[in-house]
């Protein structure tokens, strides 16, 4: 069984429940009601916290001009396998960079100057050899 966890509303007894909305630890029916006198939500991880510098992205239409462009099913899960590109992208000044090209209302000249830094040239000549280019 888990650690043991103090009632966090009487704080006396060993707590044997936890609110469903906050996930506060109590002890008992009248601890329960005494802890909802005042509103509590859900707590946010810290997955789901937005980082303080990420924009809202706003979805706008795909424009591609050639359809030999467009990646096929097996190359997009050929990326996805890769663990290699998978490891890069956890790298924060590459998730940076794909952010602010994404965010762009010019991105073509964003991955332009993307180009010129060898992190992110290295990064997509890793992809066009997973998907055979």
């Amino acid at each position: 069984m888990g650690p043991k966890h103090k009632c966090q509303v009487c704080n006396e007894a060993e707590s044997k429940y936890k609110c469903p909305s906050c996930r506060v630890p109590y002890c008992s029916l009248v601890c329960f009601t005494k802890h909802k006198e005042t509103p509590c939500a859900i707590p946010v991880s810290v997955e789901e916290k937005p980082v303080a510098d990420q924009k809202v992205v706003e979805r706008r239409p795909v424009k591609v001009d050639e359809t030999g462009e467009v990646l096929l099913k097996l190359q997009l899960e050929s990326i996805a396998s890769s663990s290699e590109i998978r490891n890069d992208l956890m790298d924060e000044s590459l998730q940076k960079l794909i952010l602010k090209i994404d965010c762009s209302t010019d991105p073509e000249s964003e991955l332009d100057a993307a180009m010129g830094v060898d992190a992110f040239r290295i990064f997509t000549d890793k992809i066009l050899s997973a998907i055979g280019s």
